[in-house]
């Protein structure tokens, strides 16, 4: 018995704080395994995730602090100790990872892009299929990945395609020789082609031996950004051709002569192609795959939020109506038919986020 009192006697005096720590580890454990659990695969509350991590282990350490079996005077020197890192590695975090922890949280507050958007930030361009608490990632035209840490776009201007829509547009010089009131028109013509809204033509220089036109329309359905660009280059070939004006340099005839009445067009080898089936897989449908996969499940939960929203306000209103029988039955269906298909949404979710973590 003594030597078990002996051992008691022994370990009292550390047995608050072997028990705060104890406690703060599974407190970290349980938190960390709930939130994964719950929101597996959803990329953009991994950014929640961290903060709350990142919280409860600084309280953790403070509550370790205070029952360690020291005096009160050293407790509290360790706990000014404590804050002056801290404040030190704020005042510091301008080249630590703090410094991208904090420049992720400004980019929070800002929400001047999303998951799925097209960025273009520095010489890096493409759609966002990531965000961290320290970096965000890009879909880049060739399909690759692009790490970007938070503190670069908070130092940098970031270019963000608007969902609602953006100008496409397109240059081309030509020579003095060809008015310009109909190369504009052909060019107004090719923008209407590649299905650009409210087009235009503008006169950006002109120069020793030519006139640079750009021609632009507002372009509705950002996803198809890649595909507009090279449609709008494709359809002012066609049209300009079409019109008899040739886009060659004038200093062509300097360095190759050629007879004044030979004509830079190419010969129309094929008939126009045939219709185009339904479905045509587009080049942004492989080259953003995972920036678009990113943007649906973020949308998902939009939807099955809203849903949840409209659950509360039919049930509102249900409260309200209890002296019509009939309007409350009515409203009883409908609350059952957005529960069924809350319930539904709830279910492709969590196929999504499966397939996600895979």
């Amino acid at each position: 018995m003594e030597i078990l009192e002996r051992v008691y006697n022994w370990l009292l005096p550390g047995l608050p704080t072997g028990i705060a720590l104890i406690a703060t580890i599974l407190i970290l454990i349980a938190v960390r395994y709930i939130l994964n659990k719950s929101y597996a695969g959803a990329l953009e509350l991994r950014f929640r995730r961290q903060i709350v991590t990142m919280i409860l282990s600084f309280l953790g350490i403070i509550a370790i602090i205070i029952v360690l079996p020291i005096s009160d005077s050293l407790r509290g020197q360790l706990l000014t100790l404590f804050g002056i890192l801290i404040s030190a590695a704020i005042a510091l975090s301008s080249t630590t990872l703090l410094g991208n922890a904090m420049a992720g949280m400004m980019l929070r507050a800002v929400r001047n892009f999303r998951l799925g958007d097209f960025v273009s930030v520095g010489e890096h361009f493409g759609r966002v299929s990531d965000r961290g608490l320290f970096h965000v990632e890009i879909q880049t035209e060739d399909r690759d990945l692009t790490t970007i840490p938070n503190l670069y776009l908070v130092t940098n201007p970031v270019k963000v395609s608007r969902a609602s829509g953006t100008i496409i547009s397109a240059t081309v010089s030509l020579g003095y020789d060809v008015p310009h009131s109909k190369i504009e028109s052909s060019l107004l013509e090719a923008a209407e082609a590649a299905e650009l809204q409210d087009p235009f033509v503008h006169i950006l220089e002109l120069g020793d031996f030519s006139v640079t036109y750009r021609v632009a329309g507002l372009l509705k359905e950002v996803k198809q950004l890649l595909s507009t660009r090279s449609n709008l280059k494709e359809m002012m070939l066609d049209k300009l051709h079409l019109a008899g004006i040739e886009i060659v340099s004038p200093t062509f005839m300097n360095t190759r002569a050629q007879s004044e009445h030979r004509v830079f067009i190419p010969v129309v080898e094929r008939e126009p192609a045939a219709e185009e089936p339904a479905f045509v897989k587009t080049p942004e449908a492989v080259v953003f795959d995972k920036a678009e996969k990113a943007e649906s499940l973020v949308k998902l939960r939009e939807m099955h939020e809203q849903l949840g929203e409209d659950i509360e306000t039919m049930r509102e209103k249900i409260e309200k109506s209890k002296d019509d029988v009939s309007q409350r039955d009515n409203q009883k269906a409908e609350l059952e038919r957005l529960g069924v298909r809350r319930s539904r949404l709830a279910d492709i979710i969590k196929i999504r986020e499966e397939i996600e973590k895979e």
